[in-house]
């Protein structure tokens, strides 16, 4: 038994201690630690791992973290787990795809892979980890390096001082276990999944390393660009901005901030022009593509660059029937091409942060973009780890995409009942956000008083953009009610539908009309879209949502697992006919707007 070898020192503390995950507790890979990746050359690790599931967190009782490569004819004791050689899946991917018994699978799962590296005295590395749900704990050597919480944001460790010449070996233990104090925690209406599934790289920089770039318009400006850099190593930065500005930015304590005079081309859905952007300091070097908008809110009014804008939206969820969560360019293409197919100027990525290629893809194509963090339904609001784990997901997410102009809005959770806890933390999340960011909008799906048809939430007051989850002739009925909510509100600022919509299942086993049928479904978007064209005080929709997606809550008989309110099917391919309906809407929707030059 491996609980008797010299790894696990102690048979008795590895098979009774309950403690034992404490010392693999660190939550020190932080967005402290990220560094600008935009134009840096990475070298993919990617491909084939070994793989394990560990569901009683064996690895960490016997530290498997610490064993050699050694053949099985040399062990002196059965090992329950060999990193080096056995099954393997690969990376990218979500274990429930691979394999049928791990479709429930909910636990550990290690991860190993070589590297053969040199130490190099005039560079540092990094390994960065695309995303990895949801605890995942990092192991070099047998030395354990730290672990990232929060399933859907990338995370950095330094392996500089870590790597020996030749073979290195590299594990992840990665836990998609439900937690009352994770973000979000056990109950959510979307798919659980597991495992490493966005890309893992490494990379190579000099000892002087940039850590961050941000650039926007100044406040209230076109004609002069805000720049923050934050490099180790250098007492100054070059900054080039293709046609537009090349300045030299001084460092203190290893940031720079410079206000540059320039006009630039402003970006839009109708002209999404980018930037080359090329940042020097020392021996490092990034790039970006940076496009350059004001989007602000006055009154009920949501302006870009100035002018009123109504959301032409559509929810979608980052889920695939045969890759789970994994996202594909193609996947995101398509995604896009829909979108533009709906006549659609906007997405909101629910409910959670999507590849950061869907950022870059909507700032290419010219949509705007709803950007959000799972603070879903019940979180565990008066705990300060819950509350930093929040706030750090939400952190990695800015650092990560504030650069994309098509992201217009930082949503910081959704549909959470109005407790004080719950109203001390969110409020938080949005002061959080506004300092690390003040160039947007702050949005989050708030509930509305149904009894007395008021939005009543305490939260309004801290956001920019209020949010409304609605379902009339779905979960509620009477679609009177919408008006009387905004007359009974009277809101001060834009109200954005955040969801509405009806199941429809078209396949074989799906109804020919009534509830869950494609005809109750277009019935629906009908009444709908009727209603909302005459609501002064709605700003804008994102229907729920443009494909069918996996749920494990979703367990009726036209559902199977399935939440069916997609206006495309889970093929990504068969269109229901509410999508002609909504694409309808939003073509006179667009049409009015260039009538009225708003």
């Amino acid at each position: 038994m491996l609980e008797r070898s010299e790894l696990a020192e102690n048979a008795l503390a590895a098979l009774h201690d309950e403690g034992y995950a404490r010392a693999y507790d660190a939550r020190n890979l932080t967005h402290r630690g990220m560094i600008f990746t935009g134009g840096r050359v990475a070298q993919s690790l990617d491909g084939e791992w070994n793989f394990c599931v560990d569901l009683l967190d064996t690895g960490l009782r016997q530290k498997w973290f610490a064993m050699q490569p050694q053949p099985p004819s040399e062990r002196s004791e059965p090992w329950d787990y060999d990193p080096f050689m056995g099954e393997v899946v690969p990376v990218p991917s979500n274990w429930q795809m691979l394999q049928d018994k791990w479709y429930f699978f909910e636990g550990g799962s290690w991860y190993t892979r070589p590297l053969d590296l040199e130490p190099d005295p005039d560079g540092r590395l990094f390994l960065r980890v695309g995303a990895a749900s949801y605890d995942c704990k990092v192991f070099l050597n047998g030395t354990y390096l730290g672990n990232h919480l929060g399933a859907s944001t990338p995370f950095f460790v330094e392996l500089t001082d870590h790597v020996r010449p030749g073979r290195n070996w590299l594990m992840l233990f990665v836990d998609n276990r439900r937690q009352a104090d994770r973000v979000p925690m056990q109950n959510t209406d979307w798919f659980n999944y597991g495992g490493v599934y966005r890309e893992v790289s490494l990379y190579r920089t000099p000892r002087t390393v940039i850590r961050d770039l941000v650039l926007s318009l100044a406040p209230d400006s076109y004609d002069r660009i805000t720049a923050r850099v934050e490099i180790e190593g250098a007492d100054s930065a070059r900054l080039q901005i293709e046609g537009l500005a090349e300045v030299e930015i001084p460092l203190t304590d290893g940031v720079g901030e410079i206000e540059i005079a320039a006009s630039p081309r402003l970006w839009s859905p109708e002209d999404p022009h980018l930037y080359d952007v090329t940042l020097t300091a020392g021996a490092d070097q990034v790039r970006d593509r940076v496009g350059f908008r004001q989007i602000q809110r006055r009154g009920t009014e949501i302006l870009l660059n100035g002018s009123p804008i109504w959301l032409r939206g559509i929810a979608v969820h980052e889920d695939d029937r045969d890759l789970g969560k994994v996202t594909t360019e193609e996947d995101l293409i398509r995604r896009f091409d829909h979108a533009r197919d709906l006549n659609c100027n906007f997405m909101r990525l629910a409910h959670y942060p999507h590849h950061e290629r869907a950022a870059q893809l909507a700032d290419e194509r010219g949509i705007l973009i709803w950007a959000e963090i799972p603070v879903y339904w019940a979180i565990d609001f008066p705990n300060p780890a819950t509350r930093a784990d929040a706030e750090n997901q939400l952190a990695e997410l800015i650092r990560r995409d504030r650069n994309r102009a098509s992201v217009v809005i930082w949503s910081i959770g959704n549909e959470n009942a109005d407790t004080d806890a719950r109203l001390d933390f969110m409020s938080g999340l949005a002061a959080h956000a506004r300092a690390m960011d003040p160039t947007r909008l702050i949005a989050a799906a708030c509930l509305v008083n149904h009894q007395t048809l008021r939005i009543e939430d305490r939260l309004t007051e801290h956001l920019d953009i209020i949010g409304i989850n609605e379902y009339y002739g779905w979960y509620d009925e009477d679609f009177d009610d919408l008006g009387r909510i905004g007359k009974n509100s009277s809101p001060d600022r834009p109200v954005v539908i955040s969801e509405t919509g009806a199941d429809a299942d078209i396949s074989p086993e799906g109804p020919a009309e009534g509830l869950f049928s494609e005809a109750y479904q277009a019935e629906i978007y009908r009444k709908q879209t009727a209603t909302l064209a005459g609501l002064d005080y709605v700003k804008g929709m994102s229907p729920w949502i443009l494909y069918d997606f996996r749920t494990e809550r979703r367990q009726g008989i036209y559902q199977r697992g399935w939440n069916r309110k997609g206006l495309i099917a889970a093929d990504k391919t068969t269109r229901k006919a509410a999508f002609d309906i909504l694409a309808a809407f939003y073509a006179e929707r667009a049409k009015e707007a260039k009538e009225t030059g708003s």
